[in-house]
């Protein structure tokens, strides 16, 4: 079909030439033949799109497109769009000349003479589509139809004639249609017919990849009226640009919109399905970008400091008598840190900072980040989740927290001694009716911020949790001076938002202390009994195996943070002319 445009200058404020596609009117009248014309033009479309198909046989025939260069399939990426959005278009058209008439006695209606129950059923029958693509078949049809008007018994004009032109002549499919009219039919009544037929010339040309020139600066300047080509818009574009054109024609719209989304906002919590609680619920934008936020700042490798190189390993047996100072300063300061705040200049400061950023020539190296995914193969899905827990649990610590029962929000585990002295059964989460595991108990009773309570098989109470098995707010800020972040390596999550670990359980008879406390993200804390990393404490400081897989000898090593501070270098080179002037 040749592209027919014509030049239709719009006057008033939005002066500006945009085209439209004239085949159009072919459509339209070709909509309304009659008699054996009719018979005529069904015979020619059907034998048209069946030749298509047919060519698109010997397309797909052979393996041909696998021995195409890379330009050529560039090209028929670009060709087989075209195609793609003419057939929607054909759909489209289709859908939309099908009169909309409600089924009656005598007339079952176009969905019914097929034996189904409404347009949607058939397309998902006919198209082989699910209830979503027939839902936007069936709006889209809506947006290009020529309703019948009841008084004159003629057609009424279409609603958004331009993009129904760029729709035809496949400058956009269905979903450029749908993104670039949703704003605009969002807006309802707000938006009278003049500036919405506006709107569908401008929004056209921004499809149809014409650059919109201001009618009225050109002939002020004396020159000649123009339009420039540009890239065709793609949906998410049409859909910013008619928000744009809503915002600009209706500045008032935004205080019903925010009216609306307050009595909508909500969270929900669904049922339990396979182990997991659905979750569900609209949010507004402003709790959204909240939220983002802080899945941005949890999920970005480069937290709380400068770009983090690598994480870096001192072997621990080899080094162990060159540095057996430097663990002494180190276990000392961490006990004294108990009672002291961290500022902002204080994360590394000291010799704690020293002992864990310092180098050697033997270090191995970790490169920063786990690009590879080698570490942390976790889906951005679940690691946003996993920040939400975090989140969560840094909310639940916090000073500001409403108070429940007296005391912070605090989440109560039941399990029976025998099921948690033995590893099997299941323990129960106050609040939701799921079972968790054993190790989820043990997961959750480590962490801080929750009271256990230990039941006997009669159902007795036997033994509650003491509040003065956490760790203090001063004892984890001296962990967190320590560590600096997430003890698993490639992991960069600050230890300040982490949760304190005790490496021998406490209900094993391990103290809570800062010589048997380390930082880890809720992730690694959540599996690290299943995941291979080992944890000991040798003199009050952390040290980690791997599993086999990152290091087949599995050698325990000392973490230090992939950065050494400032301050760490001017104590290093202190101790040492203390050593030599004592030697």
């Amino acid at each position: 079909m040749d592209k027919l445009f014509s030049a239709v200058p719009v006057q008033g404020d939005w002066s500006w030439i945009v085209f439209r596609n004239n085949a159009l009117t072919w459509l339209i009248s070709a909509s309304n033949v009659r008699g054996p014309e009719l018979t005529s033009g069904m015979n020619q479309s059907l034998a048209i799109l069946e030749r298509v198909s047919s060519d698109l046989d010997a397309v797909l025939r052979d393996d041909a497109l696998r021995a195409l260069s890379d330009e050529s399939k560039m090209q028929v990426l670009r060709l087989a769009g075209e195609v793609s959005r003419r057939v929607e278009a054909v759909i489209v058209e289709t859908v939309a000349s099908v009169p909309a008439r409600a089924a009656s006695a005598g007339d079952p209606g176009f969905s019914g003479l097929f034996g189904c129950g409404s347009m949607n059923e058939l397309l998902q029958r006919v198209l082989r589509t699910d209830g979503v693509g027939a839902s936007r078949v069936v709006k889209a049809a809506r947006l290009v139809r020529r309703n019948l008007n009841v008084s004159s018994g003629g057609l009424l004009p279409v609603l958004w004639p331009a993009l129904q032109g760029a729709l035809v002549e496949g400058s956009i499919g269905i979903a450029g249609l749908l993104a670039a009219t949703g704003p605009l039919e969002h807006a309802g009544r707000r938006i009278g017919d003049e500036a919405r037929w506006r709107a569908d010339l401008q929004l056209a040309g921004f499809a149809q990849g014409l650059t919109v020139v201001d009618r009225g600066s050109a002939e002020a300047a004396g020159d000649a009226v123009h339009v420039d080509a540009a890239p065709p818009a793609t949906p998410e574009d049409l859909r910013v640009f008619g928000q744009a054109i809503v915002a600009y024609l209706d500045p008032d719209g935004a205080e019903p919109q925010e009216e609306l989304a307050m009595r909508v906002r909500g969270v929900r919590l669904g049922r339990e399905k396979y182990g997991v609680i659905p979750i569900h619920g609209d949010l507004l934008p402003e709790v959204a970008a909240q939220l983002q936020r802080i899945w941005d700042a949890t999920l970005n490798p480069r937290v709380d400091g400068p770009v983090l190189s690598g994480v870096r390993f001192r072997p621990s047996d080899a080094d162990a008598d060159a540095d057996a100072d430097a663990d002494a300063d180190a276990d000392a300061d961490a006990r004294a840190g108990a009672g002291v705040g961290v500022g902002a200049a204080g994360r590394h400061a000291g010799v704690v900072g020293e002992h864990v950023a310092g180098s050697s020539a033997a270090d191995d190296h970790l490169p920063s980040g786990d690009a590879s995914g080698l570490v942390d193969g976790r889906s951005r899905a679940q690691k946003q989740h996993d920040a939400l827990a975090m989140a969560l649990g840094i909310a639940a610590r916090h000073d500001e927290m409403p108070r429940l029962g007296g005391a912070a929000p605090t989440l109560v585990v039941s399990v029976t001694a025998e099921d948690y002295a033995t590893g099997r059964g299941w323990a129960h989460l106050d609040g939701v009716s799921t079972p968790v595991s054993i190790a989820t108990a043990r997961h959750t009773a480590c962490g801080g911020g929750v009271q256990r309570v230990l039941f006997d098989p009669e159902g007795r109470i036997i033994g509650i949790g003491a509040t003065q098995r956490l760790f203090t707010s001063h004892q984890r800020r001296a962990i967190a001076l320590r560590d600096a972040e997430c003890l698993i390596p490639g992991c960069h999550v600050p230890a300040s938002w982490c949760e304190i670990h005790h490496v021998q359980e406490h209900a094993r008879g391990g103290p809570t202390s800062t010589d048997n406390g380390v930082a880890l993200c809720w992730h690694h804390h959540r599996t690290l009994e299943s995941s291979g990393w080992e944890i000991r404490m040798q003199g009050g400081v952390p040290q980690i195996r791997g599993p086999e897989w990152w290091d087949i000898r599995r050698r325990w090593r000392t973490p230090r943070p992939a950065v050494a501070p400032p301050d760490s270098r001017a104590a290093r080179a202190t101790r040492r002319s203390r050593s030599r002037s004592v030697g």
